[in-house]
């Protein structure tokens, strides 16, 4: 996502596109409709850059998917 190893809280680095954009992008490049993460810090990367492009995804931890489907 862009946000590991204490990324999240430094000054982007010069490039052609934010790190978090270029993981989205290829999450919807998939063709999926959901993009798991076991992140707090891939989770607000991702749910950021999904609120930018327009919310195509939804953007979920893990635990919030396995709680949505214990019967």
């Amino acid at each position: 996502c862009g946000a590991g190893g204490a990324q999240m809280w430094k000054e982007e680095e010069e490039g052609s596109a934010a790190v978090n954009e270029t993981r989205y992008a290829e999450a919807l490049a998939t063709g999926a409709s959901t993009v798991a993460v076991g992140c707090p810090f891939c989770n607000q990367m991702l749910t950021d850059a999904n609120r930018a492009a327009g919310d195509k995804l939804d953007v979920k931890d893990i635990a919030q998917i396995v709680a949505e489907n214990i019967a």
